[in-house]
């Protein structure tokens, strides 16, 4: 998104800057640089104390409002624009953020790219930014921003011969808190950003020290203004110096050049910028790059602030425009980790093949395609194609990977009875877990399921997949430690196991819950234990709330959809609108293991299905939902407003969580977010959605928002595009899936990093032939002992066949933990510090094990 005014109106939630309980999130340095300065043409009288580094830049935008492939040739002639500038102007210093354009000259034109080393090596061309793209930096999982730094810093270093110490994500719309932690640990220990401007977010100033949870610091540099530039630049200079009065730096940051489309540096800049330097009574200006920015501000030890909050917000509506990119975005990520778990520990352990460059191929295509104007969804209906087709391309590397690792390991596993069918289950996550397992299998009158010690499983027949020939079975099983179970399936004696979970009419029932689906299609759930309602008023849970919704795209100015926008933007919302009702429902399974209810609602052209779920000895309910849309300008939120004091709303986010205000306003987070309050709360997790709100203890996730592609405000739609011919988002049908965890305590209380992990990569199941084989019926290959510790990535190393083994501390308490490895008798012993993201790195011939950085090195 290119908007780049500043308007000065701040609101009351960025003045404050303060956490749901009031604690300030940043700490103030004294202020002893202010500026006497005057609106004449003249200097200020102590201009001369001040220093701006010109920066070249040319923003580039592979993919915008154009197709990526246009990007590429936007690259190209940027790139070549700016060594052509370059021998025009002795000294003048460009930069380029994303490795992705780099692997792209080199593809295109070596020779470019042996001309921008000789710049490197002289000094004009700054390596910067370090990652493969320029991403959306609220939507991608920690592990894929992981992934961003070792692929664009392993390039940067293949085709320039060094790599960043400066991360920039310029024109991101909003960093999560634990960014300076992972950008460190890729050797990276300065950060510039834009977004959220001064009218966005208040800090106490636009140099600063950004702290994560964990304590790790990086000096970060906010662009006043924007990252272009075509035009003379005094102007430039003076807008700056206007807006610092009062902060301890005096060394600033200019950018210049054009951007969005490309363009770099102009003659008209650089013209500027040698005029300037020449002009009396100036600040001193100087060619530079943020390398050289950085390493001079910190040779001078100033004293300045400390924030420790995340920097949002900018274009809320992006957390949740273009629902399909996003469910496709957490599917991949999801898939490549849990492929490259599985394949990994099989290329040790049963000789399966592990696929380096495809998996590398896979990864890059899924980061591309978090571009911030791809994953935002603020591009065009065109580039909606190309990202299915992109994540489409990943999964299938990930799940292909995974099937023939699998299948490779259940040859050397014997079975017996040839008039038995088997399966191998296996468990993705470094501790045991209890699941449902699903497949379809010949059929079998009352079958009965057994693991490999011989205990029998609750098991039911549920919906196959296909309506003649094989049926569906569903049943319970515990599973070790990243490891595997047989299962054998066999015809049984008719004999029906006693049922644990109850359904009749509109109620379904465990040993846990009463769940109860009104007239209006909410659900109400009865918690046993507490003897309490989790939802205000009964069954009224997950309400399907429209909001009228007149915001462009990007939702600019929209702190809250339920409220107008001011600025000049000037949109005009209705708040809410109406609600999905008129329910039917029906009974679709029926015991002994699970029970479940199908909800079908509807509202004005759209219609909506929910099949609730409810498991015997399971304190999780689940929720498959698939939404018919057809709504224009219109919001869908499904609301549940949990019936608890004292408030207290916590998202997770990339590698961490974050507690935030409980007043209404729109804010991003991963797969969970918990409400908890006197006596207890909910945990809601989603497979789809990135955008929520809380207001009180109504907590709701942002399922839909059908604004048309790429409207940019301000302005009325009309207005923009009077002949009415508009590309609407998210029309049709979409899935998600829901699971809900009431708890007595808070998301620690029932491990809601863990169910995440679960939910999102399940265990997988592969078929059995008959046959013979050496290997154990079950196996675990390596287990975490502290709950609190999550086995995030297994993977190979990306030099070498070592394995990559990365951990992170969920909860804020340093922990020591012990790593198991059954299958070879061995364990290690460490510690984590609170929030840690731990990277270890195991020589499969020797079992050594070291710490290294998110570089593997």
């Amino acid at each position: 998104m290119k908007h780049t005014s500043l308007s000065k109106k701040i609101s009351r939630r960025d003045f404050i800057s303060r956490t749901a309980t009031g604690t300030a999130m940043f700490a103030f340095a004294p202020l002893n640089n202010v500026m006497a300065y005057t609106t004449d043409s003249n200097w200020a009288k102590d201009a001369k104390k001040f220093t701006f580094y010109m920066i070249g830049h040319g923003h580039i935008d592979p993919v915008w409002l154009w197709p990526w492939t246009e990007g590429i040739s936007v690259v190209h002639s940027t790139f070549r624009s700016a060594l052509d500038r370059m021998k025009e102007t002795p000294g003048m210093v460009f930069m380029s953020t994303s490795a992705q354009f780099y692997q792209w000259v080199a593809d295109n034109d070596p020779a470019m790219l042996e001309e921008i080393k000789q710049r490197i090596a002289e000094g004009q061309w700054a390596v910067v930014g370090g990652w493969w793209i320029e991403p959306d930096m609220n939507i991608p999982s920690g592990e894929a921003m992981v992934r961003q730094g070792l692929y664009g810093q392993r390039t940067l270093r293949k085709l320039l011969g060094q790599t960043a110490t400066v991360a920039a994500n310029p024109d991101s719309f909003g960093h999560p808190s634990t960014l300076p932690q992972i950008i460190s640990l890729q050797g990276m220990k300065n950060y510039v950003f834009m977004r959220p401007q001064a009218s966005e977010k208040t800090i106490p100033a636009d140099l600063f020290w950004w702290e994560a949870p964990d304590g790790t610091r990086v000096l970060t540099y906010r662009i006043q203004d924007s990252y272009n530039e075509s035009n003379e630049l005094k102007n430039r200079i003076e807008s700056i110096l206007k807006q610092t009065q009062g902060q301890p730096e005096t060394d600033f940051l200019a950018f210049y050049g054009v951007g969005d489309h490309g363009g770099g540096p102009t003659k008209r800049n650089l013209k500027s910028i040698l005029e300037l330097q020449a002009e009396k009574g100036a600040p001193k200006i100087i060619f530079g790059s943020p390398e050289r920015y950085f390493a001079d501000v910190r040779a001078k030890n100033l004293s300045l602030p400390v924030v420790n909050d995340d920097l949002q917000h900018h274009a809320v509506g992006c957390y949740s425009a273009e629902s399909e990119i996003k469910k496709n975005n957490r599917l991949s990520e999801a898939a490549l980790v849990k492929a490259e778990k599985i394949t990994s520990v099989g290329s040790v352990i049963w000789n399966a093949r592990y696929p380096k460059d495809e998996f590398e191929k896979a990864w890059k295509q899924v980061l591309f395609l978090q571009f911030h104007d791809s994953l935002a969804g603020s591009s065009l209906a065109v580039h909606s194609q190309d990202a299915r087709e992109g994540h489409n391309y990943a999964l299938n590397i990930a799940n292909s990977a995974l099937a023939i690792a699998l299948q490779k390991l259940e040859w050397q596993i014997p079975t017996e009875d040839p008039d038995s069918e088997y399966l191998i289950v296996f468990n993705p996550h470094a501790w045991e877990v209890k699941a449902n397992i699903e497949y379809d299998i010949n059929n079998k009158p009352s079958p009965i399921v057994t693991d490999d010690s011989g205990r029998t499983l609750p098991t039911q027949y549920v919906q196959a997949q296909s309506v003649t020939g094989r049926k569906r079975i569903l049943f319970n099983a515990s599973l070790p430690a990243f490891g595997y179970r047989q299962i054998r399936i066999r015809r049984g004696d008719g004999v029906i196991a006693e049922s644990k979970v109850n359904v009749r009419d509109n109620v379904l029932e465990n040993e846990f819950y009463r769940i109860s689906i009104s007239g209006d299609g909410t659900i109400g759930i009865y918690d046993k234990e507490s003897g309490k309602d989790v939802f205000k008023g009964g069954a009224t849970g997950c309400k399907g709330v429209i909001i009228d919704d007149p915001s462009d795209t990007w939702s600019h100015e929209v702190v809250d959809f339920t409220k107008n926008t001011t600025g000049n933007y000037k949109y005009t919302t209705k708040g809410e609108i109406g609600a999905f009702g008129n329910a039917k429902t029906s009974i679709i399974e029926k015991g002994p293991l699970r029970a479940a209810i199908r909800v079908t609602t509807s509202y004005g052209d759209s219609d909506m299905t929910i099949d609730w779920r409810l498991t015997a000895g399971s304190r999780n309910i689940e929720g498959n939902v698939s939404l018919n849309w057809h709504e224009k300008l219109k919001m869908l939120k499904f609301s549940f407003p949990v019936d608890v004091e004292s408030p207290k709303a916590t998202y997770e986010t990339p590698y961490g969580h974050i507690v935030r205000a409980t007043n209404g306003e729109e804010d991003p987070g991963q797969r969970w977010i918990d409400m908890t309050g006197n006596g207890g709360g909910l945990t809601i997790f989603n497979d789809a959605k990135y955008g929520y709100s809380v207001h009180g203890s109504d907590v709701r996730i942002t399922v839909t928002r059908s604004a048309p592609y790429a409207h940019h405000g301000p302005g009325k739609l009309s207005d923009l595009a009077p002949e009415g011919n508009y590309i609407w988002m998210d029309q049709g049908i979409q899935t998600m899936r829901l699971l809900l965890t009431p708890h007595s305590g808070d998301w620690k209380t029932i491990n809601a990093p863990r169910i995440a992990e679960e939910f999102i990569a399940p265990p997988v199941a592969a078929y059995q032939g008959i046959h013979g084989g050496t290997m154990y019926k079950s196996g675990s290959y390596m287990s975490v002992d502290a709950p609190n510790v999550i086995v995030t990535a297994v993977k190979l190393s990306e030099d070498g066949n070592d394995c990559i083994i990365r951990l992170v501390e969920t909860t804020g308490n340093t922990t020591s933990f012990t790593l198991r490895f059954p299958s070879v008798d061995y364990q290690w012993d460490g510690t984590i510090k609170a929030f840690e993201i731990k990277t270890l790195r195991m020589d499969t011939q020797s079992g050594r094990i070291r710490e290294v950085n998110l570089l593997e090195e």
